[in-house]
């Protein structure tokens, strides 16, 4: 049952404009989370400055605000409207910043507003750097060698004592705004500099960089009776030094053993309950899959791009499940909607494949510095879901309209060897295509491996589709070589251009074999 039976309206803060690594994804799960306390008799009052977003259509709250999120306007609403509670997990880094800030200048007090889903200690513990570091070394989890800064003198320390490379990562910003990896002290001061800015309190949190690791996320949920489930887990394709939101992301995990995935499981659920959060969790980890050494990156205590993933890719709604927990309900008392008669308890199970892949600007601002690392750049990402990685690979990247048919961008072979091996040794926006070219090229794993780090389950598959495309491209087409080619993803067009047919005499044929697609729902239960 709720949490308490004389809360009778809620405060719900949106994202706000939409920016690089807060878009459409916190919309959705605002929109998921104001329907879902309506349905259970709530009033509800939404405050987001931006009206271009599904939540602020008029249905979706009893009143909606249009405007500037910022303390004082929320304390003109809140002396207004004088709800009970206030839930600001769904509004990205946004709502956890307002939030904090309502609570420092004691506006919340003033005003007798309960601060859910997360209280006040847990974002603080999450979101201040060294606060982190302290409850993490507290319950035992493992964190890089770090130092918390607020000045360019200590980071230089620092520096000097451990050596480069360095990670930088400001406190209370969203998309590693402000952060990324020094490998000298010129780097180091520049953008040293521009975190202490970003940072809205002027901290940092310098690490010993683990760069090349692999990066497991984890999507946790719990309930105030601590019970806790594990939504999803995520895979970075890419290593650790590139931001998971310009990641190419599979769930669930491909290439962890069970040790290393119930490992990683059972120190999420310990995470979240010494945070004490109420509601969902993402959970980012980096793992040394030869030591089987890992520490944990960070904590987000809210909804996030991850969650949005997570909801799609597993049918399981976290943003609704999170607001209804943030109000007092309990996993076990709650269904899944989805399934209509599985507990939101049970931990969904997957049978197929999910691709996350980025979506950058750079054909929009051809001049802008395309490489990528720790400050996220992508302005938006697709998400594939296929019974095979190869499939989803493929379909996720037709679904990107940047006109490649496959693993091939325009002037790909123009590249030359040069270019390929700069590509995959300082990644940008295209190092995905410039892995294919150089299996073309017949490079071998061994080398792309020391270039990229990128683990070679993964490599193994990108070169099995150039050699799918080779074949394509070489021999006559069969019956059994077409149906594999629709198996492992390739289009129409692009088995047609490979094999110098046009793609209506492909579709013909294959629709004289009964080679066509099947349709499967997304139900959290696999092969149940």
């Amino acid at each position: 049952m709720p949490l308490n039976p004389a809360w009778k309206k809620i405060l719900v803060i949106g994202s706000g404009p939409i920016v690089i690594g807060q878009a459409a994804e916190f919309d959705y799960a605002g929109t998921q989370a104001c329907k879902a306390l309506k349905q259970v008799g709530l009033e509800v009052i939404l405050v987001n400055s931006n009206p271009a977003t599904i939540m602020t259509d008029a249905q979706m709250a009893d009143r909606i605000y249009l405007e500037p999120l910022v303390p004082e306007r929320l304390e003109v609403i809140l002396a207004k409207e004088r709800p009970d509670a206030l839930l600001p997990t769904l509004g990205g880094q946004t709502g956890l910043n307002l939030a904090m800030e309502l609570e420092k200048q004691g506006i919340l007090e003033k005003y007798g507003v309960a601060l859910i889903g997360c209280n006040a200690e847990t974002i603080y513990k999450a979101e201040d750097r060294e606060a982190f570091k302290a409850t993490m070394l507290e319950i035992g989890e493992p964190v890089a060698d770090s130092i918390i800064v607020t000045t360019l003198e200590e980071g230089l320390d620092f520096a000097n004592e451990y050596g480069f490379p360095v990670i930088i990562r400001p406190a209370y910003t969203l998309g590693g705004t402000g952060g990324g990896i020094a490998k000298n002290e010129k780097q180091l001061r520049e953008t040293l500099h521009k975190g202490l800015q970003a940072s809205p309190i002027g901290q940092c949190l310098l690490e010993r960089s683990v760069a090349g690791w692999k990066e497991i996320e984890y999507e946790v949920m719990r309930d105030l009776a601590d019970n806790c489930i594990t939504v999803c887990n995520m895979e970075n394709i890419d290593p650790v030094g590139i931001h998971t939101g310009d990641s190419i992301v599979v769930a669930p995990s491909q290439t962890l053993t069970d040790l290393e995935y119930q490992m990683l499981r059972a120190a999420s659920l310990k995470i979240i309950r010494a945070l004490g959060v109420n509601g969902g969790c993402n959970v980012q980890y980096a793992l040394n899959t030869i030591s089987k050494e890992y520490v944990v990156i960070e904590v987000n205590p809210r909804v996030s791009r991850s969650s949005a993933l997570a909801s799609k890719a597993t049918g399981y709604p976290i943003a609704k499940m999170a607001a209804l927990l943030a109000v007092g309900y309990t996993l076990p008392e709650l269904k899944n909607p989805v399934t209509g008669h599985t507990s939101a308890c049970f931990e969904p199970a997957l049978d197929y494949v999910v691709v996350k892949f980025p979506r950058w600007p750079f054909d929009k601002f051809p001049a802008a510095d395309n490489r990528l690392g720790t400050q996220m750049k992508a302005t938006g990402e697709v998400m594939a879901l296929e019974r095979t990685l190869e499939a989803a690979l493929l379909k996720a990247v037709r679904s990107l309209e940047i006109g490649a048919v496959g693993l091939r961008v325009r002037d790909a072979g123009l590249w030359t060897e040069i270019e390929i091996e700069n590509k995959l040794a300082q990644a940008d926006h295209e190092r995905f295509f410039a892995i294919a070219e150089a299996f073309r090229r017949d490079w071998t794993i061994a080398e792309v491996l020391m270039l990229t780090q990128i683990d070679p389950f993964f490599l193994h598959k990108i070169k099995d589709l150039v050699s799918l495309e080779r074949r394509l491209s070489q021999e006559s087409l069969t019956e059994d070589l077409l149906k594999l080619a629709k198996c492992q993803g390739f289009s129409d067009l692009s088995i047609a251009r490979l094999s110098g047919r046009t793609e209506g005499d492909i579709r013909a044929e294959r629709i004289m074999h009964g080679i066509t697609p099947v349709y499967k729902t997304v139900d959290t239960c696999a092969a149940d």
